[in-house]
């Protein structure tokens, strides 16, 4: 099981290629995400950003059925505890919370910055971005 980051879906709507294989691999069962309550309403949050997607190859109907094809092939996971592993940005503390419920192997990210600067450390767990994901996955 994995966790991808908003960035990467967007990426995948926006056709940047390792964002869109890394989705592609996701809704052909290839791998399994995991989406938690507070995942959740962070994709519903920067997906109706209408300046986000202005260039995008795919129209508002299209992301949003994308979105809804995506969220039917991920695992659902409730997250009953806080680590607060002190992230440089508070709000993807919930990212790695719900990384650490599920035993996620990987969280897939462009901000694999953000992730580094840890206080709680969880050695089996990998901050990895959509390249090194697709190369690693495929080996």
């Amino acid at each position: 099981m994995i966790v991808i980051d908003t960035n990467v879906f967007v990426g995948a709507c926006m056709g940047v290629g390792a964002s869109a294989g890394v989705i592609q691999r996701c809704l052909s069962g290839l791998v399994i995400p995991a989406m938690g309550s507070a995942l959740y309403l962070e994709y519903e949050d920067v997906m109706s950003r209408a300046t986000l997607f202005e260039g995008c190859r795919l129209n508002a109907d299209e992301r949003d059925e994308l979105l809804d094809i995506f969220f039917a092939q991920c695992q659902w996971i409730k997250t009953y505890y806080s680590w607060r592993p002190n992230l440089r940005d508070e709000g993807d503390n919930h990212v790695m919370e719900l990384a650490v419920a599920c035993a996620a192997s990987h969280i897939v990210t462009w901000n694999t910055r953000d992730f580094s600067a840890m206080e709680l450390r969880f050695p089996m767990l990998k901050i990895i971005t959509p390249p090194e994901f697709l190369k690693e996955s495929i080996q």
